[in-house]
């Protein structure tokens, strides 16, 4: 089943809503230390969530709302297909009327399930993804084997061959802002630059899309990155762990380049 044009029309959908309420006197709550949450990621949440179990009661739904302290819940481990989906991310950028958050969506296809460093791990792949910025109207897709688009053109990721001619992205992302700066100290001044948007999705796209040379990041979850890994693989980039290892969709840590850079930046990870 092709479930891209579904993916497509509810993003569009929550893009419109998050657009809408951005200009309303919006509530905003903070789930932990520099960690926000707004009644906007709830109805964006409410309204993805929505669709999907109208059209597919039987698959379940991760969200970055949602609480998995003891593991994940009953019906995502029975399940066969699970949406993994980050109502907005970058929350603080909405929240400061900064343009650069997203909504992500993506469909894994679960095989078996094991462990993680991070929960039960959901053994599978992604199969179709988006990543929607509505401030700039740039509607990022892929679905798996069929290549990675934006705004319905092709694209790939960046021909740069070189760390040090290279344009970089990362994030300090809440507990791992601290585990990430002697990665950033050591990489600064081995790169052309390094830039920080603050929205792991937006940084995995614009990756994907030739804007980045390459993106690494720690402590962020399954909804940072899914739909996001599936656009750069699909758009001829590379993704691993930050050792150059397959990646843990639901660990803690993340690299992606262009391909053409990944063992040397890797390398200079490994470094570290």
């Amino acid at each position: 089943m092709n479930y891209l044009p579904f993916i497509l029309k509810t993003i569009k959908k929550a893009g419109t809503l998050v657009l809408k309420e951005s200009k309303t006197n919006y509530k905003i709550e903070e789930k932990a230390k520099n960690d926000l949450v707004t009644n906007v990621d709830k109805a964006s949440e409410a309204l993805i969530t929505k669709e999907i179990k109208r059209l597919f009661p039987a698959h379940a739904i991760l969200s970055e709302e949602d609480n998995f302290t003891n593991g994940l819940p009953k019906n995502i481990q029975n399940a066969k297909y699970i949406w993994i989906i980050d109502p907005i991310d970058g929350t603080l950028n909405f929240t400061k009327d900064l343009p650069f958050y997203a909504i992500s969506i993506a469909l894994f296809e679960k095989s078996k399930q094991s462990e993680s460093s991070n929960f039960e791990y959901l053994e599978g792949e992604i199969i179709a993804g988006a990543v929607y910025i509505p401030r700039l109207d740039e509607l990022f897709y892929a679905g798996k084997g069929k290549g990675a688009y934006l705004n319905g053109k092709k694209i790939h990721v960046s021909d740069t061959k070189k760390v040090e001619k290279s344009v970089l992205a990362t994030g300090f992302h809440l507990k791992g802002a601290l585990q990430n700066i002697p990665y950033f100290e050591h990489i600064v001044g081995k790169c052309r630059a390094i830039r920080r948007f603050g929205a792991s999705a937006i940084d995995l796209v614009y990756t994907a899309c030739g804007r980045f040379d390459g993106y690494w990041e720690f402590n962020i979850k399954a909804w940072d990155i899914a739909a996001g890994v599936l656009i750069v693989e699909e758009a001829g980039g590379c993704v691993t762990d930050i050792n150059g290892n397959l990646l843990d969709l639901f660990g803690s840590q993340v690299l992606v380049t262009n391909g053409k850079i990944h063992k040397e930046l890797s390398h200079f990870m490994g470094d570290v």
